[in-house]
This record gives structure tokens, sequence and C-alpha cells, in this order.
């Protein structure tokens, strides 16, 4: 028998015990990617006027290489909880949640360590080789 009110069994973290703190990072990683989002739009303007060669030299600097890798990591997951919760919201249907929500975190994960792969070859092989 549980004797507690309604409100005191609403209130806290939901029924998964997961909901405000997905929440959270759905905000801090939004307000990290403020400056990493006006970064890259500041240097992605100068790319008309660049050349291969200088593109490659920029991301070989260790600075725009850890931003870069940052910005693609925290897009992606912030992406990945922005369709979890809309997976959560309107999918009814408890298996094609299972699904969604496997599917979301399968691609986001293939795309993360496939840009990552794209980033630290171009970095490390094409601007030494």
């Amino acid at each position: 028998m549980n004797f507690q009110t309604p409100l005191a069994r609403a209130r806290g973290l939901g029924s998964a015990r997961q909901g405000s703190h997905d929440w959270w990072q759905q905000r801090v990683t939004a307000v990290a990617l403020v400056p990493l989002s006006l970064w890259l739009a500041i240097h992605l303007s100068k790319l008309p006027s660049t050349t291969y060669v200088e593109v490659l030299q920029w991301m070989s600097l260790p600075w725009n290489t850890i931003l870069l890798l940052s910005f693609i990591f925290l897009s992606l997951y912030h992406a990945m909880l922005g369709l979890q919760v809309v997976i959560e919201d309107y999918v009814h249907n408890d298996w094609m949640k299972i699904i969604g929500m496997l599917g979301v975190r399968l691609v986001t994960a293939f795309l993360a360590l496939s840009t990552a792969f794209s980033v630290l070859r171009i970095v490390f092989v094409e601007s030494h080789g």
C-alpha cells in the first residue's frame, strides 16, 4: 500500500528517474553550442577566400581541432537528446519506442565516430602528407 499523495508521487524525476538529468544535459549542451557555433561560423565565413592548404593548416592547429571535435560531439549529443524527447513524447507503442531510441543512439554514435575519424584523418594524414 502506498501512502504518498499524488503530488508526492509526481515530484522528482518521473517514472524513469532520469527526466530532469536529460533536461539539464540538453540545456548545458545548448549553452555550450552557442560560442562554438559562433566560432565555427566566423571561421567558415572565411572559407571562400582560403586555399585548400590553408584550410588544412587551420584544421591542424590543436585548438581548432579540439573546438571542431567539441562542436561535432556536442551537436550530435544535443540532437540525440532532442530526438529522444520527441520519441518519448510522440511514440506510444513500447516496442517502436525502444527501436526508435536504439536507432537514434546507434546513428548518432556512428556519426560521431565517422566525423571524428574524418577530422583526425585530415589533421594527421592529409596535412602532413
